[in-house]
């Protein structure tokens, strides 16, 4: 689950984004200031827009909303309220975390990527990478399936020339940090970074 909310730019609207489908699949339905955003083949919700958030909490935030608890309650009792059942739950795992590429091995179908596996701590993901110069035994930093990039891009499953990709390996423009160089390559960490720990750019 995302959350967005700028003000000024959109207006006083908390716009949520749980999944993704084409756009010609997508369907709305309204009931007061509440618009659910849904799959018209599966019927599956895939949104919601609250308008008039202000009304029953206070977003400071201009871009892109940090969830908490109290948030995610105020969200699910204005849905609730306004005749819809989806019940959204708080995800507050870290979405950058450090990994380790345990494995790697050029992809069948392209010679300038690569097919990683990526130890994250509590699970290992396949990755497939263009860096060139991502490799074995590495520190990187994964932006997981939800991440939200600086640049606004959200981190979505994916599959590159016929191979399944879950998350990203991030380089340090990606993460725009400051210093970060401007060709090409993923950021490798130091070794003292423990792997599934959450990233943060100070």
């Amino acid at each position: 689950m995302n959350m967005f909310y700028n003000k000024e730019g959109v207006g006083d609207t908390l716009i949520i984004t749980l999944s993704s489908t084409e756009r010609d699949d997508k369907a709305v339905e309204r009931n007061g200031n509440v618009a659910r955003i849904y799959s018209k083949e599966t019927n599956k919700t895939i949104g919601y827009n609250l308008f008039e958030f202000s009304t029953v909490y206070q977003v400071e935030a201009a871009g892109v909303v940090e969830g908490n608890e109290e948030l995610v309650s105020s969200v699910n009792t204005l849905i609730k309220e306004n005749g819809f059942t989806d019940e959204l739950k708080f995800d507050a795992s870290p979405k950058f975390v450090v990994g380790f590429v345990e494995e790697m091995e050029k992809h069948p179908n392209a010679d300038k990527l690569n097919i990683c596996q990526v130890n994250v701590g509590e699970e290992k993901l396949q990755i497939v990478c263009g860096a060139p110069n991502v490799d074995e035994g590495q520190k990187v930093v994964v932006a997981k399936v939800g991440a939200v990039m600086p640049s606004g891009m959200i981190i979505k499953d994916a599959s590159l020339r016929g191979v399944e990709s879950t998350g990203m390996i991030c380089s340090a423009r990606e993460l725009d940090l400051q210093d970060a160089p401007q060709e090409k390559g993923i950021l490798v960490l130091p070794d003292d970074y423990e792997i599934g720990s959450e990233f943060k750019a100070y």
